[in-house]
């Protein structure tokens, strides 16, 4: 992409960030692709150090070999807890949540919460980065 299509591709997010369910929206979505391709590739590392195959795991997991593989795959993802809690057990790990930092929590859940950013420019770059670092961790 050009810089100048990059420049209105950022002016254009900032725009539409401006309205108030395109934002909450926005920040959902960027926040729940980012933390299950976090969680997702930490397990998936996890499962090659311990040495297991994608099959071992699912048998120990008693699920269907489709079930794990589809969570270790590339594409659209959404899975359960309780399978991702199931995988983390198997792995002897746990699933946790973890408050974010305050830099962030200002950037992210403050606009969330209010429905609006004092720098929408700030926000679509930070949330953009946040799945940049998730989709490159892989």
């Amino acid at each position: 992409m050009m810089a100048n299509e990059q420049s209105v591709f950022w002016d254009d997010l900032a725009r539409d960030l401006e309205d108030p369910a395109f934002l909450r929206e926005y920040i959902v979505e960027s926040m729940r692709i980012a933390t299950i391709d976090d969680l997702v590739n930490s397990l998936d590392e996890a499962r090659e150090a311990a040495g297991m195959t994608k099959a071992d795991l699912a048998r120990a997991i008693s699920a269907e070999p489709a079930v794990v593989r589809r969570l270790f795959s590339g594409g659209h993802m959404n899975p359960t807890l309780g399978t991702v809690a199931e995988v983390a057990a198997a792995l002897g790990m746990r699933v946790t949540v973890e408050r974010l930092p305050a830099a962030e929590r200002k950037v992210v859940t403050d606009p969330l919460v209010k429905g609006r950013s004092t720098d929408t420019g700030r926000l679509a770059e930070h949330l953009t980065a946040m799945r940049t670092r998730s989709k490159t961790a892989a």
